[in-house]
């Protein structure tokens, strides 16, 4: 027994008229995310980095050589406001990892560039927070871990759409 079933058989014994199985899967996939928010605060910040500017970074990352998007792509990928991105590039070109340069296609767009300096942080942040991440998930096997993405993909594709 976990945390959550006990949870669940106090809610049950004391509110025998609702149906409380949701709180067996979701109770966990809460909890869940909250070690993995944890996991990750911790690895990133032993890099130097907050949550908020490995997502800005890894979203540079992935997009391939030259490792540049405009404002808005980042927009897209890191689901916040374009204050709040404005504001995270400024802080990420003040600490050097990001650079801004003209859009050739846009005379008044600008592109967000990794420097060398920020594609290095985040490609060793994210081997760091990949070794941690194989942690948690150590007491599945292979075929369980390939099984639980495939329901949380179901699952997560109804809130995505």
């Amino acid at each position: 027994m976990d945390e959550v079933d006990r949870i669940v058989a106090a809610w049950r014994r004391e509110r025998p008229d609702l149906e409380v199985s949701p709180m067996e899967i979701l109770s966990r996939v809460s909890r869940l995310s909250r070690q993995l928010d944890l996991a990750r605060k911790s690895t990133f910040a032993q890099h130097g980095l907050e949550v908020w500017a490995f997502d800005v970074l890894s979203a540079l990352r992935r997009s391939g050589e030259p490792y540049q998007l405009t404002p808005s792509q980042l927009l897209t990928q890191t689901l916040v406001t374009s204050g709040t991105m404005t504001n995270r590039i400024d802080r990420l070109v003040a600490a050097g990892l990001v650079e801004r340069h003209p859009d050739p296609y846009d005379r008044r767009g600008v592109l967000v560039r990794l420097t060398d300096a920020g594609k290095s942080k985040v490609d060793n942040s994210l081997q760091d927070l990949l070794v941690h991440e194989q942690e948690l998930l150590a007491g599945l096997t292979a075929a369980q871990r390939k099984r639980l993405a495939e329901l949380l993909r179901s699952l997560s594709t109804g809130f995505e759409n």
